[in-house]
């Protein structure tokens, strides 16, 4: 991999997707291919520095890759960190490692909905494979660029995130991706930056606010009418204009913000809209925004 100047649109790219099984990799790789990537699934470690020279011998051809590594190679799989320690020392190829996450309890009821069997408890009861699993990858989830915790994702807010992640390969672009949150729910896992708004006004006390969410006019503005919420936003902004041309000069390429409010429906939703609409798009930053928790108890 070059040095952080060197942009990764100068390179071919190469993403290991792997994590936990029932995670979503399977639907990150349908994405990856709508963006334009060559995939390919469950290719053996050992094989990757013979794929790196096709790619390098394609001049250009063949650009974007992703592979799909998980523990239905694992006799393979201690080969991996050799094999991208290779590419690094070898090859001009901007590697990065999505590492895909989800709580055990979620996957237990994913593999009990399909009614598929876990690679390492075929026999078994899918909660033994699942923290064998999660003990086994701990050390690659540590050395993961980017991880995604599904848990609570649709498929389409999946799809959306690793669009918006990966989009900026495109070209020279920072992806600034801000997400509002409950904190009753969890802190996103692959947050850089959080910022906790709850003591900001509530809505949820006000009667007609309270069925309604951050993005409506009417609870958005009551959270923006607020001396104390101009005051943060004029130090949260300060910080982020400094902050973002930081991350970028140290070759970051994405940086995720979360606001996190009680629930993720009011207070962080509106902030989360304002602070999309301010940081804006430039030659140098791609920004979108996305709320997790904000539907959670609308019924």
């Amino acid at each position: 991999m070059l040095d952080g100047e060197n942009t990764a649109s100068a390179m071919a790219t190469l993403i290991i997707v792997t994590g936990m099984s029932g995670a979503g990799k399977t639907l990150a790789v349908r994405s990856m291919e709508d963006l334009g990537f060559f995939c390919v699934d469950n290719l053996p470690p050992v094989l990757i520095p013979k794929f790196a020279e096709l790619i390098e011998q394609s001049k250009g051809k063949i650009a974007k890759v992703a592979l799909v590594i998980d523990l239905r190679g694992r006799e393979f799989f201690t080969a991996l960190s050799e094999s991208l320690s290779y590419i690094k020392d070898h090859f001009t190829i901007h590697c990065e490692i999505l590492f895909l996450e989800a709580t055990d309890s979620v996957l237990v009821q994913r593999y009990k909905e399909t009614r598929r069997r876990h690679p390492l408890a075929p026999e078994g009861m899918p909660l033994d494979g699942i923290r064998l699993e999660r003990k086994m990858l701990e050390e690659l989830k540590s050395s993961a660029t980017v991880v995604l915790d599904t848990s609570n994702m649709k498929a389409g807010q999946l799809k959306d995130k690793i669009i918006s992640r990966f989009s900026h390969l495109e070209g020279n672009l920072l992806s600034v991706n801000i997400t509002s949150f409950g904190f009753k729910y969890g802190i996103p896992i692959d947050a850089d930056l959080v910022f906790d708004v709850r003591f900001l006004p509530n809505p949820h006390y006000v009667d007609n606010l309270r069925p309604r969410t951050g993005q409506d006019s009417d609870v958005y503005d009551y959270v923006m009418k607020w001396p104390e919420t101009q005051a943060f936003l004029t130090k949260l902004l300060d910080m982020l204009h400094f902050l973002i041309p930081q991350y970028r000069k140290e070759g970051k390429s994405q940086v995720i913000i979360g606001i996190g409010c009680t629930g993720g429906k009011h207070r962080s939703v509106a902030i989360a809209e304002y602070l999309g609409k301010m940081l804006g798009v430039s030659e140098t930053e791609s920004v979108s925004v996305s709320h997790r928790d904000s539907e959670r108890d609308r019924h």
